[in-house]
Parts: C-alpha cells; sequence; structure tokens
C-alpha cells in the first residue's frame, strides 16, 4: 500500500518533520524564481511565529531547512526529492496549510512570477489537492495580501 499522497512509480524520499515540510514548501516558493526577497523573508518569519501550527518550534532549524531546499534545487531530480520529501513529511490534514502557506508566501510581496505559479502547481498535483480548493486557498491569499 503506497503511503498518502505518494505518486506511484517513484522511490519514496527522506521524510521531513511536519513543521520542516511546511517549512521548505514556503521557502521553495520563495526560492522558486533565485531569489528570496525581504517581504518573502519577513513573511515566512511571520507565520512562523503567528500560527499555532509552529508552537514549540525550534526556529534554528530553518536555516538547515532552507539549505536542504537549496540544496535540492541545485540538482537535476531535486524538484522531485523536495516533493517527495514534503508529501511524506505531511500529515493529511496539514496538506491544505501547506498550500495556504505556499500561497501566503507568493503573494507577500505583491506579484507573483512565472516560475512561483509552476511551483504552485507542482505543489497542487503533487499534494493531490483539488482545483476548488486551491482555487479558494489562492483567491483568500490574495485578499489578505492587497495594499492600498
Amino acid at each position: 500500500m503506497s503511503p498518502p499522497y505518494r505518486k506511484e512509480n517513484r522511490p519514496m524520499a527522506t521524510a521531513f518533520e511536519p513543521q520542516d515540510a511546511l517549512i521548505a514548501v514556503m521557502v521553495a516558493v520563495s526560492a522558486a524564481d533565485q531569489r528570496m526577497t525581504d517581504r518573502e523573508t519577513a513573511s515566512i518569519l511571520s507565520i512562523i511565529d503567528l500560527l499555532p501550527v509552529f508552537q514549540n518550534y525550534d526556529r534554528s532549524r530553518i536555516d538547515r531547512v532552507t539549505s536542504t531546499v537549496a540544496d535540492l534545487f541545485e540538482r537535476e531530480d531535486g524538484l522531485d526529492e523536495l516533493t517527495g520529501m514534503v508529501r511524506a513529511g505531511l500529515p493529511p490534514h496539514l496538506v491544505e496549510t501547506a498550500y495556504a502557506l505556499a500561497c501566503d508566501v507568493v503573494a507577500a510581496d505583491g506579484r507573483a512570477g512565472e516560475s512561483e505559479l509552476q511551483l504552485l502547481q507542482i505543489l497542487r498535483d503533487e499534494l493531490d489537492l483539488d482545483r476548488l480548493t486551491t482555487a479558494a486557498i489562492e483567491r483568500g491569499a490574495r485578499a489578505r495580501h492587497q495594499r492600498l
């Protein structure tokens, strides 16, 4: 029997811890365009500080997760490995949370680049999220990050 959210015929990647998987998703969408803006970084740190899912999280682990994501982005099959590690590390009830956090980080700097949008599409597919759910999550992120 396949673990939840694992695509068939792919080797199982080493899993992140659940909180690390959430952070990896945020870092990945931020770095998808090969740069992390100050707003995106501030958004990630704010999310970690505020959301209950990160209660008691050891912030010293952020650097290790960020480094892992950066290393994976440099490999030819790194994106597949990253999504496998995220999928394997997320309990089912946090899959939508992961996508919502990714959308919040993408929306944080007020613009979504092509590479960020492509990574969101990959996350939708890899996490087996339906289009109606993801549309609602995306619209909520846009609404939260509107500016005057």
